[in-house]
């Protein structure tokens, strides 16, 4: 960890994200003499590549715009770099390492063959007219294309980047590279998009907590759930709770959280739906829509005493304090839509506790999973019902939960944080092994 921190000054995320994986998986690595003389975790923390370039631009007023973008390929051990592409103020190197870092294990637990990567750029979509966001997407990709292709690195959607920016994007790539193929997921369905794909990660978390939820007996059914976010993560998982009959009672955006202590039913749900995604408005609207829902301003949902959470937003967004809230308040399950939603010290009290905790890499694997199965389709010229695509995604999730039962189960207690990370980190580095020093 000293030589990670002093190789990456200032990037905490990555910091984090490094130190959670090493901590638990350091036994296992004691244990193998092969792992150490290969230096597998020295390699790991290493990216393969790293690609900045910069990404000018034009917008409405014709004014010249410069932003940064990036791409992080950090590994291929078991298959081509698979990662989305997140465009946000926040994006800086260090955040897009963390993120790569945490694809590598979140790719290896789905089962699939995908090495893990991450890229984006610090350009924000909100604000900005369809054509300005076409500009720079063609831009973005004027540079991106040479460095990627579908046997080589297949970029996807994450924050910023939704069906608009994929489109962009591929068009642009199709352009460039004089072919049509499968080099970006979650494209649209008239151009070899799969069914399921935007909801993915929403519903895999559900059936995630699901499976947890199942080790002692008990259901998503009646249970309450507390959402964080509003954009398409916290829309899909609302959707899947209230199909499975959870009542949802929060949501939120970077403002604020709307409580509705009378449920977020499936016809209010469309309305947010509408609301985010197409007039692109705030969340406080939904508090003076509907009687009996509450605006907080500048407030998290992990107040609101609930029986499960769904973190859903971004990093670190549930620190101590609220981690200690939810438990004091009866929440006996947490399982991450967003990417280490949960600081370390939260992660402590959840696991002390001893409540049902699915981080991350196992709990919102289930976009990139459909991502593969996306891939699958356009490899065999096939377009598969709803129903089938769904059904891998569940089969796919429970896999994911017996890989993390496996390597976290103490007594009658699953660490599903030892579980993912060593069930993760044990397929790639056996890959990386057989591969020789590359």
């Amino acid at each position: 960890m000293q030589g990670v921190v002093s190789k990456n000054y200032r990037e905490l995320e990555f910091h984090q994200a490094v130190l959670e994986v090493v901590e638990s998986v350091m036994p296992v690595v004691l244990a193998t003499p092969a792992y150490q003389d290969a230096k597998i975790l020295e390699r790991l923390v290493e990216p393969e590549r790293v690609i900045m370039f910069r990404v000018p631009w034009i917008d409405d007023r014709g004014e010249v715009q410069i932003n940064r973008g990036f791409r992080v390929e950090m590994n291929s051990a078991i298959g081509p770099y698979k990662g989305g592409l997140r465009f946000h103020p926040t994006v800086n190197l260090g955040v897009l390492k963390f993120l790569a870092f945490e694809q590598v294990f979140k790719n290896s637990l789905t089962t699939l063959s995908m090495g893990g990567g991450k890229g984006g750029s610090d350009f924000n979509p909100k604000g900005k007219s369809d054509n300005e966001v076409m500009w720079f997407c063609q831009s973005f990709m004027n540079e991106l294309f040479r460095h990627i292709g579908p046997e080589t690195d297949i970029p996807a959607g994450d924050i910023g980047v939704g069906a608009r920016e994929i489109g962009y994007l591929f068009g642009q790539y199709k352009r460039l590279a004089n072919r049509f193929s499968a080099v970006l997921t979650g494209k649209g369905l008239e151009y070899g998009g799969s069914l399921i794909r935007l909801e993915a990660t929403g519903y895999g978390a559900v059936y995630f907590a699901r499976e947890m939820l199942a080790t002692r007996g008990q259901s998503v059914e009646d249970k309450v759930a507390a959402i964080s976010g509003s954009g398409n993560v916290a829309q899909h998982t609302a959707e899947k709770l209230l199909q499975l009959g959870a009542k949802v009672i929060t949501l939120s955006d970077s403002a604020g959280t709307i409580v509705d202590q009378n449920g977020i039913d499936e016809e209010k749900l469309a309305w947010v739906m509408e609301l985010k995604n197409v007039r692109r408005g705030r969340i406080r609207d939904y508090a003076e829509k509907f009687t009996g829902a509450k605006y907080l301003t500048d407030t998290k949902p992990w107040g609101v005493p609930c029986d499960l959470a769904f973190p859903s937003a971004t990093q670190n967004e549930i620190d101590r304090n609220d981690a200690e809230t939810l438990v004091n308040n009866g929440c006996i399950c947490v399982s991450e839509g967003a990417n280490m939603p949960t600081a370390p010290e939260g992660v402590d009290i959840f696991l002390e506790n001893k409540i049902l905790y699915g981080p991350g890499k196992a709990a919102n694997a289930g976009g990139v999973a459909v991502s593969g199965l996306e891939m699958a389709q356009n490899r065999g010229f096939l377009h598969w019902p709803r129903d089938e695509v769904d059904q891998r995604l569940q089969q796919i999730m429970h896999a994911i939960h017996e890989n993390c039962v496996k390597y976290g189960k103490n007594g009658d207690f699953v660490n599903y944080v030892q579980g993912a990370n060593v069930a993760g980190f044990v397929k790639v580095a056996d890959a990386m092994l057989k591969q020789g020093v590359v």
